[in-house]
């Protein structure tokens, strides 16, 4: 079976870019289109794995955000508000100026954490951003 290659034209921060070309030579990659290819198939595999994500979990969320972008903070209170029954519990501090790092730790639906964490990741402000799962039954 021919494997058909599509172009594509992406924009990215010159700051960005260097950082991936830096990461690209350290790791051995021929090639941008091959390092895209590998975060790409990353990328899918943690979405499919996210999708997985079912019953009763505790969680963590922990995101580093640019607090000085206009809205971001409102934006993820009211998030957060829609979803208390899961909060347990958060810790925010300030990393450096303008970058705020926070954790968030969840306890409830698997399929509900998942569903914040995505309303998280999509916030344009958020640079950075993780959910760890476990089940959530205890055993003793």
């Amino acid at each position: 079976m021919e494997k058909k290659l599509m172009r594509i034209g992406i924009s990215l921060p010159g700051e960005l870019l260097d950082k991936f070309d830096e990461a690209l030579m350290k790791r051995g990659y021929s090639s941008r289109s091959e390092g895209i290819r590998d975060a790409i198939r990353t990328y899918n595999q943690h979405y499919e794995w996210m999708q997985q994500i079912k019953g009763t979990r505790a969680a963590t969320i922990s995101m580093v955000y640019d607090c000085s972008k206009k809205g971001i903070t409102s934006a993820l209170a009211e998030i957060q508000h829609e979803y208390l029954d899961l909060i347990t519990s958060s810790v925010h501090f300030h990393m450096e100026e303008n970058f705020c790092f926070e954790v968030i730790i969840l306890e409830g639906d698997g399929e509900k954490i998942v569903e914040l964490a995505e309303k998280i990741l999509s916030l344009k402000g958020v640079k950075h951003s993780r959910l760890t799962t476990m089940p959530g039954e205890r055993t003793e």
